[in-house]
């Protein structure tokens, strides 16, 4: 199976279409306020109209008003919703979109008791597992958790966040054989001290990231 992989934090046209060029089968847009990869709904547009056919667009919130997510999709033609923070299952099915709900994985997490938080979204598209949140941010920490924990069977498909990029995502897709893997600062370019920037990604990076990725897959359609 080939494994799906998803662009997060997308601000800039330029790095909308280096993803959907470099074979990413979604990108990602940040509707949260409290991070620098936030993306304005107009300027989401705007990239989601030059995106190739067959590259999805993804939506991120962290526990909004429905008000603000209907606004948003009143602006942007959405494929999915991916939901960060601790909203309830009531809200995040009450769109009429399918959707993704991120699954934080604490030191402390069994794969019991991630089957349960999972269990409660069994209508999701998908869920997304994740580093726990770190530094005022739900996502996007850079961080990574322990893989052995995720429960290998679940109602959902398993998508794979946290910490991944070029030099681990192999090793990943090959020990949990996720549906899909999702990745924001692991692709961004490095300031001089080897640190992401935020919502600016790096084509190259990119292109490593994914060519890892089909080399874990080993040529699977």
């Amino acid at each position: 199976m080939r494994t799906r992989i998803k662009i997060c934090g997308i601000t800039r046209r330029a790095d909308g279409l280096a993803a959907a060029r470099a074979g990413a089968d979604a990108v990602g847009f940040v509707f949260w306020a409290g991070t620098p990869r936030r993306i304005d709904p107009g300027a989401a547009r705007a990239i989601r109209a030059q995106l190739p056919p067959f590259v999805s667009a993804v939506g991120l919130f962290v526990d909004p008003t429905p008000g603000e997510v209907r606004a948003v999709l009143a602006a942007v033609p959405l494929d999915v919703l991916q939901f960060h923070g601790h909203e309830p299952p009531e809200l995040c099915r009450s769109f009429g979109r399918p959707y993704l709900k991120a699954i934080p994985v604490a030191r402390e997490a069994t794969g019991a008791g991630l089957l349960e938080y999972a269990a409660r979204y069994a209508d999701a598209a998908g869920v997304l597992f994740d580093a726990p949140p770190a530094g005022g941010l739900p996502g996007g920490t850079g961080q990574s958790f322990d893989w052995n924990v995720l429960p290998r069977q679940l109602p959902q498909p398993l998508v794979l966040s946290g910490g991944l990029d070029a030099g681990n995502v192999a090793a990943a897709v090959r020990r949990v054989r996720p549906w899909a893997v999702d990745v924001s600062s692991g692709v961004e370019l490095q300031d001089a001290d080897g640190r992401p920037v935020k919502g600016r990604k790096d084509p190259a990076r990119i292109e490593a990231f994914i060519e890892e990725v089909r080399n874990a897959d080993g040529g699977a359609p």
